[in-house]
């Protein structure tokens, strides 16, 4: 066997625990599964629980049975699901100075879940190891155990890390709470690894000397492919603390692939022969599915007759609207984001955005020919084009907004290749009452949600009676960004009896300049009360409440403790959206 020309001869107990250790590591994947049909199975029964009270409502305006709160159920809402790790900060980030992000702190909910992965890793690198036995034999089962352990928990690392990870739409869980697991199951492989490689050298050490451990690896190929892993995923580690991450994003991400590419390769060559080596295979099997998923998607939705483009109109406040012309038609439904490629400004690399608007058009195929009979209209192929509204910061949107801006006109057309949908876990159709908080672009991931929520009033599909939307923006300005947007909004069927939307403008030049439009759609200067705002639609509620907020970290965790303190009080869901990375 390839393990006694490694290690000697092999006994009946070293093939006892080579079987344990798989079994374990079976268990592992199992335990995992397990927690993840038990959520599957929690998730159905609040997604039925929704549907059947979005039916209930369409004949019933009052919808007053759903607006008491479940006391056990909002105890938990209120202490472990929208409950920060400490006091209240959970989304705003922690910085040491303006070049050094240290990131955010996970929830309490988060917390927990990273807890249990650290424990059952603990557990099951420990357990039934034999600490009265002679040193050698322990080292020995710790060494196989660890390795045989760091090497399973690769394939949910590489499943949580990728962006069509089947289990966001079957758990409805974002893809920042995987990035998060993806973080700290890492860590726990890269602790395993160190923990595998000391094992086989030290008590090598203790035999004859650390330069014997030295010629040991140098003459084997074996040990060499094992010490180059363990260096890898040690410099996977060492490079992605947050600080490092968010300074360095791009060179971060690349760098990052291909030492995983790296160490996965040696990895290959020093489980070769081992039982542990399908437990890879399976990790490099999903790895490569995920990125051929990408690129078939990026191949579909952007190649045909036409190709997708990009056009990039300058617009005040460094901001940027986007408008893409797809070339195959999209479904695109509230919630979703895209990642979007623009070769002339980043070459291969993408950055996700939420998408704002999206209609679809017909194609012309010739402007100078007759006007069309009105069945060869209802015949014509349809072109989607998606909006998107961008914030200039660094890197590729610095350069796309200087690009627009040195324009004539500030506007660019460019090639674009956009991946996706991506998204859209959260639905607000079951709410009789529902308040959207959007700070700056933002508001771009909610005006899907107000388009579709009166529109779905007006034909009686959604529960929603009252539909608040405040947006919290610096200057009047900024109101450009998405006027043809809200314009064909405020023009929909019945919406002032649902829609009210308050304009808070934070830097306004004089007062003067904040003037409301009408009683459902009003300006004020200065920041919102979060506490007032969510009183008066508490006290005002029809039907249970949802309350979703896409801003800053300092208006979600606001937005989060109000509705954390209204638990006991009424029936309302805390929704926030974000992006970690």
């Amino acid at each position: 066997m390839e393990f006694e020309k490694r290690h000697g001869s092999s006994s009946s107990m070293d093939l006892f625990y080579e079987a344990l250790n798989d079994d374990l590591a079976r268990y592992s994947l199992l335990a995992l599964g397990c927690a993840a049909a038990a959520y599957y199975i929690w998730q159905l029964t609040v997604r039925f629980s929704d549907h059947l009270r979005r039916l209930s409502t369409f004949n019933d305006d009052s919808q007053r049975y759903f607006v008491p709160a479940h006391e056990k159920f909002s105890w938990i809402k209120n202490h472990l699901i929208y409950a920060p790790m400490f006091r209240n900060r959970h989304n705003r980030e922690l910085q040491l100075s303006q070049a050094i992000n240290m990131g955010t702190l996970p929830s309490r909910f988060h917390g927990l879940l990273v807890t249990g992965v650290v424990a059952m890793n603990v557990i099951l690198c420990v357990v039934t190891v034999p600490y009265a036995s002679d040193e050698s034999t322990t080292a020995g089962i710790v060494r196989n155990r660890t390795g045989t352990m760091a090497t399973v928990n690769l394939i949910p690392l590489v499943l949580m890390a990728g962006r069509n990870n089947p289990l966001i739409a079957m758990l409805h869980v974002p893809f920042d709470t995987w990035n998060l697991l993806h973080r700290w199951l890492g860590r726990i492989v890269v602790c395993e690894a160190l923990a595998h490689t000391f094992a086989w050298a030290i008590p090598k050490a203790q035999d004859a000397s650390w330069s014997a451990v030295g010629e040991y690896i140098t003459g084997s190929s074996f040990l060499t492919a094992g010490l180059v892993t363990t260096c890898t995923s040690v410099a996977l580690l060492v490079h992605s603390p947050s600080p490092i991450r968010h300074a360095f994003y791009e060179t971060f991400l690349h760098l990052h692939i291909a030492l995983a590419a790296v160490c996965m390769g040696f990895l290959w060559v020093h489980l070769n022969g081992y039982a542990a080596q399908k437990y890879l295979l399976g990790a490099i099997i999903l790895w490569a599915l995920e990125r051929a998923t990408r690129l078939f998607i990026i191949i579909y939705r952007n190649l045909g007759r036409a190709s997708t483009t990009a056009t990039i109109e300058s617009m005040p406040g460094d901001a940027m609207r986007i408008t893409l012309r797809l070339a195959r038609p999209w479904k695109f439904r509230p919630g979703q984001h895209i990642y979007l490629y623009i070769p002339a400004v980043g070459l291969w690399t993408s950055h996700p955005f939420s998408v704002g608007w999206s209609e679809d058009e017909d194609k012309m195929s010739d402007e100078k020919s007759l006007p069309m009979a009105h069945q060869d209209l209802i015949g014509a192929p349809q072109q989607t084009t998606l909006s998107l509204l961008v914030r200039r910061r660094t890197g590729m949107t610095d350069k796309l907004y200087q690009r627009a801006a040195d324009a004539m006109g500030g506007r660019i057309t460019l090639r674009a290749f956009a991946e996706g949908p991506y998204g859209n876990i959260h639905t607000m159709d079951s709410y009789g009452t529902v308040m959207l908080f959007a700070g700056g672009v933002g508001i771009t991931h909610h005006v899907p949600f107000v388009r579709h929520l009166v529109a779905g009033f007006a034909d009686g599909t959604v529960a929603a009676r009252r539909v608040t939307l405040v947006w919290i923006i610096q200057s009047p300005e900024h109101l450009e960004w998405i006027r043809p947007w809200m314009t064909s909004i405020l023009a929909m069927d019945r919406r002032r009896e649902v829609l009210r939307i308050m304009l808070f403008v934070t830097r306004p030049r004089n007062t003067k300049e904040i003037q409301s439009p009408s009683a459902t759609v009003q300006m004020f200067p200065g920041r919102p009360n979060i506490d007032t705002l969510v009183g008066m639609e508490v006290e005002n509620q029809i039907g249970a409440m949802g309350v979703l907020v896409c801003g800053n970290g300092s208006l979600s965790d606001d937005v989060r403790r109000v509705c954390r303190k209204r638990q006991s009080k009424s029936n309302l869901d805390y929704v926030e959206e974000s992006f970690s990375w």
